[in-house]
Parts: structure tokens; C-alpha cells; sequence
């Protein structure tokens, strides 16, 4: 079992390249604002018009000649669903964006989602861990956009590093997750509670904080990016040199106010680990791995699949040592509110009783997850993307698979449901290292409670990268009625852009 430590809590100055003007109050009434603590608390809606939105990055897009640059896109759902027209293209090449669109940078690797102001509009957190700053490559940062009426703008952005020292490699943004950890004040752990960003960089994880006293009411004035503070907290793994943090998922395992989360990490040999820290009104306490240490991983999520009120964890097992062909395992929420089981309730494979097609080496199934109600029977289903699997003599065409969640502890091997490019209802063909499911995203843009799939192909048309949409249904996710769209139909660059390496959970 790998151990983990934290270090002292450290506090810095927000670093910003953007100036400090006061930003305008809202225009309009905004949503009531919310905290992240579980699954169910969806936090992407960044106009305040109570629809999910769809954030995707293209990291691999170049931007004004800077190849690997990266952009994000931000499509405003409405209640006809997804829309195409209604959407905002992100750089760091756009007006009043922090730094400037360089080689490699990687804008848009790693996307989340979170209130972070607490001000009733969800806010947009962009990884970019290939930055260079300081002459050292690859120390990575994290800009976040505002939401606002108007939804999300390159004027209304703050940028973050890691506020202790600057590391080349360190790829600071690497992955981003926001919800409520922690309280600003353990004795009255109700004033000012809000939501904290959580930043890894290879070997540290790190949480920022608007400060306390930053509540905003509607009609206040936007704090300027210098009074947003940060805390940062930095824990590193008690590892063999080579050890590397990769995901995270926040869930409320012990159903409490604040939420967990789990970190992913694999080790010099690729075997993987998830460690998980229980949220709490003590900063101070917080420890990475006082809610156990689990085998898998390194993809990732928290959902409630059986129902009980506590969230449970489902990692994604592909790395070294993992099953043949990849499998995903289940940790369920223990009973008297205490955390994580420690022992697995459900191993899957693609041998496992009814689940479509036969494990393979290499299918990578697993390689990425989803939660999300696709039946509208009240449980999270499980979205399961496998980008290597081969679909008849065609390699790395992917494909992928809806697990239905179970009142029984778990899935359930009934409905399982698969889906590729080679079915007719599925527009395009099954082409070599489309990589079809290397993100997969169950989502809400209407507000009907059902979530449809979100299936992107980063390697389509060699590296554009295509976002396929698949509809929900009474009876789960169904091909008929699918469609596409990729950069090019947002406005953006669509050559070489990897346009959905990264879609916010």
C-alpha cells in the first residue's frame, strides 16, 4: 500500500498577468448560488440560466502560428439541447487572456467547472500545464474565467501558478477539480463557505481559495483579481522517485457537508493508485489518504450507483498490472457513513457477463468514465470509454459502453450497452486511431434529467478531433439521432487541435 503525507499549509498573493481592474456587476438576477459537494451538484452553468453547459479543450490546436498552443470552447445549451451557434472560442491569444499562445503550451489539457466566487454563476478552470514561465519549461498553469450573464469572457480571467516555487516539468494543471473541501473558518464553518479549486501538478496537489469576506451579493462589485487569495496546500506521495500524480474526482463518500476527493498517480513502473482525502472544516487536517488507499485507476469518478445517499468511487484500470484489455472496479460508500469501503464491490471487464465484445491487450477499456442518469430511473449510469479497442481489422478505432447503475451494490449486467463507428446509426467509420472514447462525458444541456453521451474522438481526421452526441432515452443511451461537430464547426482551427482531449466532468 502507498503512503501519503502532506506538507504545511503555505499562503501567497494570487499571481495574475491581468491587471486589477474592478469588473462590472452582473446585469441580471443570478442563479442562487450552490456548493459542490457530491455528484449530483452539477457545476457548469456559466450564464446562470440553469442548463448545463459543454466546456471541451483542444490542446493540440495551433493559435496565431504557435502549434500545440491549445483553445477552448464553451457551448451555451439551451432547451432545445447542445447548440453549435450559441458558443464562446478561448485562448491565450483573446483579448484580456493572461500570457500569450506559445508552442506547446497545452491550453485546455485539463478543463473543470466550479462557483469559486460563490456568486451564482459557475466558473471555468483551464489547465495549462505545458506553459513556460521564468526561462523553465513546462511549469504549467491554470486560468480561470468568470461566469457572468453574458457567460464566460477573456476580459473576466485570472491566472494561477504554484505560489511556492516554480519547477520545470512540474506541468502545474496537469488536472483541475472544484467543489467544497473545506470551510474558511473551522469555528463557524457556515460563514463564507464557498468552493475550492484543487490543482495537481506532477508531484503536488494544491487548493486555491477566494478569501474570506469575498462573498458576492447580486449587484456587488466583481472583486479584482489581486484580492483573490490563495491558500495552497502541497502533498506529495511518500513513492520511489518517478511517482506522478494524473486525475482527480470529487464525490461526498461519508455524506457530509464537504466534499472528498480522490487522487490518481501512477508510479515509475505505470502501476496505478488512488488515494483519497475526506473533506472537513479543518484546512489544517486535511490528509491525503485518510480515506484509504485504493488499486486502479489512473482515470476516475464519483457517482451514487446504488443509491444509498453516499457517493462511491469507480476507477478505470489500465495501468501496468491491470487486467487484460483494461477493467473498471467499484468502491462503495460504506453504510455507517464512514467513507470508502476499503474492499472492491464490483470488478468489470469486457468478459464480464453481459458485457458486449471480449477483452483484447491494448483496448484501453477504462481509459475514461463518466456518471450520469441515461435511463431516468433515478441511478447513475457509467459511461466507459476503451479508444484502443479494434473494431473488426481496424486498430485503435474505439468504442464505448453504458453500464447501468444498481440499487444491488453496483451495476448491474443487464442493459449494457455499446457503441462504435461502424453501427449505422453512428455517423462517420471506424478508421485507424480515431481513438473514439478517449473522452467520454454524460450530460444534461436541457434540464429533462436524462443525460445523453458525449463521445469524442481526438485522433479523428488525423488529430482534428471530433465530439460525437448521443441521445438519452427511457431505455438508456440510443445511436439513433447522433450527430457531430469538432472545432471547425465552432468557429475555431480544426487541423491537428485534438478538439476533445478534454470535456469538463
Amino acid at each position: 500500500m502507498r503512503h501519503f503525507k502532506s506538507a504545511a499549509l503555505t499562503a501567497a498573493a494570487l499571481l495574475t498577468l491581468g491587471g486589477g481592474a474592478i469588473w462590472a456587476a452582473p446585469a441580471a438576477q443570478a442563479a442562487t448560488p450552490a456548493l459542490s459537494i457530491g455528484w449530483q451538484q452539477r457545476n457548469c452553468d456559466y450564464n446562470g440560466d440553469g442548463r448545463d453547459d459543454i466546456l471541451t479543450g483542444a490542446p493540440g490546436a495551433t493559435v496565431g502560428g504557435a502549434k500545440g498552443a491549445g483553445y477552448i470552447t464553451v457551448q451555451y445549451s439551451t432547451s432545445a439541447g447542445i447548440s453549435t451557434a450559441k458558443r464562446t472560442v478561448l485562448s491565450q491569444n483573446s483579448s484580456g487572456v493572461p500570457g500569450g499562445a506559445e508552442a506547446g503550451d497545452g491550453f485546455g489539457k485539463a478543463v473543470a467547472s466550479s462557483d469559486l466566487d460563490f456568486d451564482g454563476y459557475d466558473d471555468a478552470i483551464v489547465g495549462i500545464p505545458g506553459e513556460d514561465l521564468a526561462g523553465l519549461s513546462d511549469t504549467g498553469a491554470v486560468t480561470v474565467f468568470w461566469g457572468s450573464s453574458t457567460g464566460l469572457h477573456g476580459s473576466d480571467s485570472t491566472w494561477l501558478e504554484d505560489p511556492d516555487e516554480l519547477l520545470a516539468g512540474a506541468n502545474f494543471g496537469r488536472a483541475v477539480e472544484g467543489a467544497h473541501y473545506f470551510a474558511l473558518d473551522p469555528a463557524n464553518p457556515e460563514a463564507n463557505a464557498r468552493d475550492s479549486l484543487a490543482v495537481l501538478e506532477d508531484n503536488a496537489l494544491l487548493f486555491f481559495t477566494v478569501p474570506p469576506g469575498g462573498a458576492l451579493k447580486s449587484g456587488a462589485p466583481r472583486l479584482t483579481a489581486a484580492e483573490r487569495s490563495v491558500q495552497a496546500k502541497d502533498v506529495a506521495p511518500k513513492a520511489a522517485a518517478g511517482f506522478e500524480f494524473r486525475n482527480l474526482s470529487h464525490g461526498n463518500y461519508d455524506e457530509d457537508m464537504y466534499a472528498d476527493l480522490a487522487v490518481s498517480g501512477v508510479d515509475s513502473a505505470g502501476v496505478s493508485t488512488v488515494a483519497v482525502m475526506m473533506g472537513g472544516p479543518d484546512f489544517d487536517a486535511l490528509e491525503l489518504g485518510d480515506g484509504g488507499v485504493f488499486e486502479g485507476g489512473p482515470a476516475i469518478v464519483s457517482g451514487d450507483w446504488d443509491g444509498t445517499g453516499q457517493d462511491d468511487l469507480v476507477t478505470g484500470d489500465t495501468g501496468t498490472g491491470s487486467p487484460k484489455g483494461g477493467a473498471i472496479t467499484i468502491y462503495l460508500g460504506r453504510g455507517d457513513l464512514g467513507g470508502l469501503e476499503q474492499e472492491p464491490a464490483q470488478y468489470w471487464n469486457q468478459d464480464s457477463d453481459g458485457v458486449p465484445g471480449g477483452s483484447e491487450t491494448g483496448d484501453q477499456w477504462g481509459a475514461d468514465l463518466s456518471a450520469g442518469d441515461t435511463d431516468g430511473d433515478g441511478l447513475p449510469d457509467l459511461a466507459v470509454g476503451a479508444p484502443g479497442e479494434d473494431i473488426g481489422t481496424v486498430s485503435n478505432a474505439g468504442a464505448v459502453w453504458v453500464l447501468r447503475g444498481s440499487r444491488g451494490g453496483g451495476f448491474t449486467n443487464v442493459g449494457v450497452k455499446s457503441f462504435d463507428q461502424a453501427l449505422s446509426t453512428i455517423p462517420g467509420a471506424a478508421e485507424t486511431s480515431d481513438r473514439w472514447g478517449g473522452q467520454v462525458r454524460l450530460f444534461d444541456a436541457n434540464g429533462d434529467k436524462l443525460f445523453g453521451l458525449l463521445a469524442a474522438a481526438p485522433g479523428e481526421n488525423t488529430n482534428d478531433g471530433v465530439v460525437w452526441v448521443l441521445q438519452p432515452s427511457k431505455s438508456g443511451i440510443t445511436g439513433s439521432g447522433s450527430w457531430t461537430y469538432g472545432g471547425g464547426t465552432l468557429g475555431a482551427s480544426a487541423s491537428n487541435a485534438q478538439f476533445g482531449a478534454a470535456i469538463d466532468e
